[in-house]
């Protein structure tokens, strides 16, 4: 079984940060960076899926600067046996240009799965593996919870409020990832050491036109502080009034 990750670098989101000068990025002083957490549940389901067939490989792929050669080789160290840098200056907010840059490289891969994170953790657009399956033409079933394969054909089952809905799909298929369905492994020593002597692959990433971009970037307005009106049923009528004419949500 052939397998392909698709991978982001995401800021830590436990860390502060703050918007450039140029009020469309972030600053990048003291940015740590990490796996998209989803991303780390599709590569974990990819060497689970490898592990029980008792052959194949796992391709981790990452579009950006060379930055991500570290995402890249934490990968590797997880497990996967080759990676491959599509090397762009700046990743583009546009997700149809990331897409087109995706399916070159995946097009004549021969992969039997393409996996993505539901979403990115950054941006939480969700839409680069979906158009990624429309550009190659496969189907595609995305937020998966649970995922069962059997003779070229796949089972899914995705959450929904108060229901579960299971899909099933023919093989090759692009799917996206959500949480629970596996907690990513932490690299073992000998893990991080074998990650040196594997292949990391950098190619030029072919983007396709940028059409969507980042106009401008600011923090939400500080919330006013709220205010204590008083105790007991007898305020309630003065609650009301003012949620009336000074919140205006009544």
């Amino acid at each position: 079984m052939k397998i392909a990750v698709c991978l982001k670098r995401v800021p830590e989101m436990e860390l502060r940060f703050a918007i450039a000068a140029d009020r469309k990025s972030l600053e990048q002083g003291g940015m740590k960076y990490e796996i998209s957490d989803f991303d780390g549940y599709a590569l974990e389901v990819a060497l689970q899926l490898v592990e029980r067939a008792g052959s194949g490989e796992v391709v981790a792929i990452c579009l950006g600067p060379d930055g991500v050669q570290e995402t890249l080789r934490k990968a590797l160290a997880m497990g996967a046996a080759r990676a491959v840098q599509l090397k762009a200056d700046e990743v583009p907010f546009d997700g149809l240009a990331i897409a087109a840059a995706l399916a070159a490289e995946l097009t004549g891969g021969a992969y039997d799965l393409i996996l993505f994170g539901r979403m990115a953790t950054d941006t939480a657009s969700g839409t680069v593996g979906l158009m990624t399956a429309h550009l190659l033409d496969l189907p595609c079933v995305t937020s998966l919870s649970h995922l069962e394969l059997s003779d070229g054909r796949g089972t899914a089952h995705r959450d929904l409020e108060g229901a579960t809905e299971t899909v099933q799909f023919s093989l090759p298929a692009v799917l996206t990832i959500d949480e629970g369905i596996a907690r990513p492994r932490l690299a073992t020593l000998k893990g991080i050491m074998a990650a040196k002597k594997k292949p990391l692959e950098v190619k030029p990433a072919q983007l396709g036109a940028v059409n969507l971009t980042v106009e401008t970037m600011a923090l939400p307005p500080e919330r006013a502080g709220g205010r204590i009106i008083g105790e007991g049923p007898d305020v309630v009528p003065e609650l009301v009034r003012l949620l009336r004419t000074e919140a205006k949500v009544l």
